[in-house]
């Protein structure tokens, strides 16, 4: 759900208009011009392998049970293969390199656009501040889930687990 109302220019109430072939939230207010694209949003996750086992995370706020990948969003001037290093040391206080691409996935339900790798990682786990837990999977106990990053899981199982 878009919590976008008002123009960031002059903060006239944003209306609903047919621009560039579709409908969009423009600034009706003669000479501002701002249109409102709600593009998504460009977020990083990594299929962080560990000491010959997958490590997936669980956020505050999640279930108990809900694990996930470890993801973030992508800064300003940050290239994806940066990000996705940059929020494996901040989620679980590990260094890393990338393995590879494993593919790029739309996440229409959350607005994003997944870039997803491959990494590996080595040190002492430290939890962030933004992760509960973590729990460890071997490759062949993991299984994908049908939706964000769980398409990216889904490929990368698809590999032979000697593939870079």
């Amino acid at each position: 759900m878009n919590a976008t109302k008002h123009c960031p220019r002059c903060a006239t109430a944003l209306v609903a208009r047919d621009h560039a072939g579709r409908e969009r939230l423009v600034c009706p207010a003669e000479g501002c011009g701002f249109v409102f694209w709600d593009n998504p949003l460009p977020v990083v996750a990594a299929i962080v392998e560990h000491e010959g086992v997958v490590v997936l995370v669980r956020n505050h706020g999640w279930p108990e049970k809900m694990f996930g990948l470890v993801t973030g969003f992508l800064e300003k001037g940050e290239s994806p293969e940066a990000g996705v290093l940059r929020e494996l040391r901040e989620e679980l206080g590990l260094e890393g390199e990338v393995v590879r691409l494993i593919g790029v996935y739309p996440f229409e339900q959350r607005n994003e656009l997944i870039v997803a790798y491959h990494v590996r990682a080595h040190g002492t786990i430290t939890l962030g501040d933004e992760i509960a837990q973590h729990k460890s999977v071997p490759r062949e106990k993991l299984r994908p889930w049908p939706f964000g990053t769980g398409l990216a899981v889904r490929d990368w199982l698809a590999r032979p687990a000697d593939a870079p």
